[in-house]
This record gives structure tokens, sequence and C-alpha cells, in this order.
């Protein structure tokens, strides 16, 4: 392990801590910032800024060290495990290299490991990883946070990672209870765009899936024709119900839908903000849809989803 991340646990005498300052500020002044090329401006929230900086950080080292870094992770357990946020690593077979929130996962194949509700995590963390609208890595599942006997929701962040010697891993940290960043849903509609460009028809069923990667917490991926024909369902609905977007209104008389489509003939993308009721509040809140333009069967189609939008205290 290279210096740089060790010296903070050496016990120094004061001029050598003294000299030992001042050559590192002679090795860095002028040299760039190994975050410089670590964009975070799509985030609205510092907490999804925080880990994604966090387990980048990680890679950094990784990519320095190779996996002699993994004593270094366990001898800073108390970095790389908060109650924030802990770090996890893994090669792309999903054999568990460390895991600093549990242990005991260390050594073990999960490839095929699912959440309470089916999602295969490690299969989806790999698709992630080759998705090229995602390039943090995001996955979205449940979850057990250590010592508790009940799953949470959970939003992971990771990178892929080559060491000095040519092994492949990954690297990621996710937070609990996390914030509906719009970058989120982004994500998942240029993806299933993309999914049906290639995809065609088959793709309308691989999107539906509950356990895919366009049906997380309160999102799903939707997609209709100009003609209002759906093909696949804002919310989960029973047969018998047949929703006709363009005459849905929000709660101040908005048409959210109407007006998307009709800035699409200008566009090939579009955001729309929209009112609904909240139980859980007094009032009016504020959600957000994103909405692109497709092609599938020769025909447009639209493909979007909906997201909740930072609420003022």
């Amino acid at each position: 392990m290279s210096d740089q991340y060790n010296v903070h646990r050496r016990v120094l005498p004061p001029f050598a801590t003294r000299l030992l300052f001042i050559l590192l500020l002679q090795l860095t002044a002028g040299c760039a910032s190994r975050f410089d090329d670590l964009d975070l401006s799509a985030y609205q929230y510092r907490d999804t800024r925080n880990l994604v900086t966090f387990v980048y950080d990680a890679r950094h080292i990784l990519e320095q060290e190779g996996l002699s870094a993994l004593d270094y992770f366990r001898a800073n357990d108390d970095h790389y495990a908060t109650e924030e946020h802990y770090l996890y690593i893994y090669d792309l077979q999903a054999n568990n290299l460390y895991h600093a929130g549990m242990p005991s996962l260390e050594g073990r194949n999960l490839l095929d490991v699912t959440d309470i509700n089916g999602k295969q995590i490690s299969r989806l963390i790999l698709e992630a990883l080759d998705d090229p609208e995602n390039p943090h890595g995001w996955v979205h599942y449940s979850w057990w946070a250590p010592g508790s006997f009940y799953p949470v929701p959970k939003s992971s962040c990771h990178f892929r990672v080559t060491t000095p010697d040519g092994k492949e891993l990954f690297v990621g940290a996710g937070m609990d209870y996390p914030h509906e960043e719009k970058e989120f849903i982004r994500i998942v509609v240029d993806g299933a765009d993309r999914l049906v460009r290639q995809k065609g028809r088959e793709a309308i069923a691989i999107m539906s899936d509950p356990l895919s990667s366009y049906n997380y917490r309160d999102v799903r991926v939707f997609a209709f024709h100009p003609d209002g024909e759906l093909l696949i369902s804002p919310v989960v609905q029973d047969s018998l119900l047949q929703i006709r977007l363009f005459e849905c209104a929000d709660e101040v008389g908005h048409h959210p839908f109407a007006n998307a489509v009709k800035r699409l003939a200008s566009q090939d993308r579009v955001w729309e903000v929209f009112m609904v009721k909240n139980r859980y509040q007094r009032g009016l809140v504020k959600k957000c849809m994103y909405l692109r333009k497709s092609e599938l069967s020769g025909r447009t189609l639209y493909i979007g989803a909906i997201t909740d939008l930072p609420q003022p205290p």
C-alpha cells in the first residue's frame, strides 16, 4: 500500500509531520485533482454527490494499488462502513472480495442473490456497468441495513475497476431511503429508448417486468403511441381501467401528458412538472415527468417515467 494512504495511521514526530506536509504540498502543487473528471452536475442532492465521490475515491485507490488495497480498506473500516454507507468490492463473476457492511459475505459468489422482491441485484449491477446511459452504475432495490431484520429501499452506485495487474472488478456503495434524483429516471428512460430501438416489441415485455431495472420503488417506465394507445401504463392498473392520458389533469388543471407530447413535436425529450396531492402533507407537491420520443415498428412511441421533485422545507 502506498504511503499516501497509510501515512495517517503512523505516529510521526512533529518535525517529520511538518516536513511530510510540505513535501506533499510540493508534490501535489499544480497537479489536477483525481476528481476533476467526475461530473456530479446531474444530481440535486448532497447525499447523492457524496456517495458517488466516496465510491469514485475507492475506485482510484484500487486502480493505483490493486488487490493490496483490500488491506487498507480493512484497516480503515471506520471510514468505509459508516451510518451513511459502506463499501463493497466484487470481481465480474460476482465473487465478493470485500464488504465493509457485512463481512460475512466475503468469499461468497453472489451472482444469483436477490432482494426481498426477487430482483437479481448482482446481475442488475453488471448490466448497469455496461449501460452507456448510466455512467455511475446506479441500481435500485431493497436490502437489509446491517444489524436490522427488515429491508429498506436502497440506491447504489458502482464503478468498474481494472487493477494494475489486469484484474477486472467493480466497487460500489449505496444509501438507504435515497432521495429520488431526476437523473435516476433519465437513466432508465434513455436506457428503455435504446432497448426499444435494439429489440423492438421484445423490449416491451422486458420493460414491463417488475423485477427489471425499469421498475423500482414508485418509479415505473411507461410507453404509449401518439394516439394514446398504452403499451405500458404509468400506473399498475386493472384491465378494466382504461386511462386516457391526454385527458389526465393535475390538481391545478395542468395536462402533463398532452403538454409534454405537444412540446415533443419540436424536441426529442422534455421534462414536465405537475402538481399532485400527497397523503403525508397538507397541500400540493411537485412531480416531474421525463418523456422522450422513440420509435417502434415504424411508429412513433413515447417513453417516460415520473419521479418526485425536491420539496420546500
